[in-house]
């Protein structure tokens, strides 16, 4: 299997973390580019960053990770999809770790008000 390049790698991620941005002020019309912010790649803290008035209406820290690695988290959503209509979401848990729900960022982004 051939190893992505570290560029290719960062481009990726960058591009999840301004999908999640965007998403984020099209669900939030009221802020702006300075209220929601992607880090560049390699920064300290949390990858989307929010001004005080973006945190009153999102409340969550966002780690966005674009890897390969996870691929079997879409196979556990594909599964829930096929089970019925309801909203399909996954719950994770690695050895030792806590519990993780995991569903599409659009169907989170229909729970929030």
């Amino acid at each position: 299997m051939a190893r992505i390049s570290t560029s290719a790698a960062k481009a990726k991620g960058r591009k999840l973390q301004q999908t999640v941005r965007d998403t984020i002020l099209a669900k939030y019309p009221n802020l702006t580019l300075d209220d929601v912010r992607s880090t560049p790649m390699g920064s300290n803290g949390e990858d989307i960053q929010l001004s005080t008035a973006a945190k009153a209406q999102f409340p969550f820290s966002v780690e966005a990770k674009a890897r390969s690695k996870i691929a079997l988290v879409y196979d556990a959503i594909e599964q829930a999809k096929s089970q019925n209509d309801l909203t399909p979401l996954a719950v994770i848990k690695a050895d030792r770790k806590v519990p993780l729900v995991v569903m599409t960022m659009d169907d989170f982004f229909k729970l929030l008000r």
